[in-house]
C-alpha cells in the first residue's frame, strides 16, 4: 500500500531516529526494497514472564496513516490477555486513543508497558484472562514456558548489540564526571609550590645584591691615608726631608680589614685581589722615592 510523499518523508526521519537512538529494548528493523515494510523487536521486561524473550511486531501503513493507525500484528507466539492466537493486539493506543502525532516508536513503547501491565478485562485471548485472575503463578508458567520455547533464541539478536539511548547517555554522563574529577586533584599541587620557589628565589637575589653593594661604601679609614701619602711625595719632590710613608700599607690594611667584614664570601677573592694590588704599588712607591 503505497502512501503519500509527506507521509513517507515522515517515517524516514522516525525510522532514522529509532535507528540512531532506540529506546530501552526496543529496536526496528526495515527491508532495503520497501521501506513500508517495518518489524519492531521488544525484549521481554525483566521481572516478568516474558523476560529473556523477544517479540517482533509487524506494521502496516495505510493511506490514512497518520491520520488513521497502522495495523499491528504479534509475529511471536505469546501467551498474553491482549494478544490473540492470530497477534491481535488489543491495545487503545491502536484503537480509539490513537493521534497523528504518535509513530512507529509510541506503539512499541506501548506493547511493551502492556507485557508489564496485562489487561485481563479486555482479553482477546480468554483463557489466558482467566488465568490470570484465578491463578496468577499457573498464568507466569504457562507465559514462561511459551516465552522460552518461542520467543528465545539461541543468541541475542544482532539489533541489540548498539545501545540504547538512555544507556549511552548513563555512560556518558559517568564519563563526563570522571574526566572532571580527575584534573582537580592533580592540578591543585603545582599552583601552591610555585609562589614559594619564586619567593625563595627572589629573597636570595636581594640579600645577595645587599651584601654585594656594601662594599662599595667608602670609610674615614680609607681616606684619610690617601692624603698623607700625597702630600709626603709633593714634599719629596721638592727636595725636602725624604720621608718613607706608611700609609699605602695602612690604608691596605684597614682596605682588607673592610673587605673582609663586609665582603660575601663569594666576594672575597676579589677583595684580596685588590688589596694585593694596592700592596704592590706600594712598594712601587717607595722603590721610585729611594731612586731620588
Amino acid at each position: 500500500m503505497s502512501v503519500s510523499p509527506a507521509v513517507m518523508r515522515r517515517l524516514m526521519r522516525e525510522l532514522s531516529e529509532l535507528q540512531t537512538n532506540p529506546p530501552e529494548g526496543i529496536r526496528v528493523v526495515t527491508s532495503e526494497d520497501n521501506l513500508l515494510d517495518v518489524t519492531g523487536i521488544i525484549e521481554g521486561p525483566e521481572g516478568t514472564p516474558y523476560a529473556g524473550g523477544y517479540f517482533r511486531v509487524k506494521f502496516a501503513f495505510t493511506e490514512e496513516f497518520p491520520a488513521a493507525p497502522p495495523r499491528c500484528r504479534m509475529l511471536t507466539k505469546i501467551f498474553h490477555p491482549n494478544v490473540s492466537s492470530a497477534g491481535e493486539i488489543c491495545v487503545n493506543t491502536l484503537k480509539k486513543d490513537w493521534k497523528s502525532t504518535y509513530g512507529i516508536g509510541h506503539i512499541l513503547v506501548t506493547v511493551k508497558c502492556l507485557l508489564i501491565y496485562p489487561n485481563p478485562e479486555s482479553a482477546l485471548d480468554e483463557e489466558a484472562g482467566k488465568l490470570l485472575l484465578g491463578n496468577y503463578d499457573s498464568y507466569c508458567e504457562r507465559a514462561k514456558l511459551i516465552t522460552s520455547v518461542h520467543a528465545t533464541p539461541r543468541t541475542r539478536p544482532t539489533e541489540f548489540d548498539a545501545p540504547s539511548s538512555s544507556s549511552s547517555n548513563t555512560n556518558t554522563n559517568t564519563t563526563s564526571t570522571k574526566t572532571t574529577t580527575k584534573p582537580v586533584s592533580t592540578s591543585a599541587t603545582p599552583v601552591t609550590s610555585v609562589p614559594a620557589a619564586a619567593s625563595k628565589a627572589s629573597s636570595t637575589a636581594t640579600s645577595a645584591t645587599t651584601t654585594v653593594s656594601q662594599p662599595l661604601k667608602t670609610s674615614a679609614s680609607n681616606t684619610m691615608p690617601t692624603s698623607t701619602s700625597t702630600g709626603s711625595v709633593k714634599g719629596e719632590a721638592t727636595g725636602k726631608e725624604r720621608l718613607s710613608s706608611p700609609s699605602p700599607l695602612g690604608t691596605a690594611d684597614s682596605n682588607i680589614a673592610s673587605a673582609v667584614n663586609a665582603v660575601a664570601p663569594g666576594a672575597e677573592a676579589k677583595a684580596v685581589k685588590r688589596t694585593a694590588t694596592g700592596i704592590m704599588g706600594a712598594e712601587k712607591r717607595k722603590k721610585a722615592l729611594k731612586r731620588l
